[in-house]
Parts: C-alpha cells; structure tokens; sequence
C-alpha cells in the first residue's frame, strides 16, 4: 500500500476542511482508499493529511492532479504543500 503525507498551510480550518470533505467521493474516484485529517496542537492553520492508495503510480498521478490544485486552491491552501510519498512496512 502507498501511502502520501501531506503537510500544508489554511487561510480558514472550517472553510479548508468543508472543501476537503466535498471533495471526498472525486477523491476516491481517483484512487484514494482511505484518508486522515490532522491539526497541528498549537496552530490550526497547520494541517497534514494522508492518502491510502493501492499502488504508488496512483499517488503520483493524484499528487500531479489539475484538479486537485484547483481544489486545494479554492479550499484556502495558503502554503505550498509538503509531501512524502510512503510505502507501508510490516
């Protein structure tokens, strides 16, 4: 399983995270198995999120995604996305 890391800055968490939540049935749709939303405990500006993926080619092309730029955009990233791409070990 890939897994992506997503660490990013939001000009508003509720505003952020309704676009995020809206966002959820295109997410899927282009791959996306599972997901996380965290704040950072003294900034809730500060955001990070994961993305399950079945294979790493999938994460790669969500990551390199058109619309999720524009979603991200929409949603008040105010930062530019720190991203680590993963793959789980057992």
């Amino acid at each position: 399983m890939a897994t992506i890391f997503v660490r990013h800055n939001v000009r508003d968490f509720a505003h952020w995270k309704k676009a995020y939540d809206d966002f959820d049935n295109e997410r899927r749709g282009m791959g996306v198995t599972g997901h996380g939303v965290y704040q950072a405990d003294d900034n809730p500006r500060d955001v990070t999120v994961y993305h399950h993926f079945d294979n790493m080619d999938k994460a790669r092309e969500f990551v390199q995604s058109d619309r999720l730029r524009e979603v991200m955009n929409d949603a008040g990233v105010d930062s530019e996305p720190e991203i680590w791409f993963t793959n789980r070990v057992d």
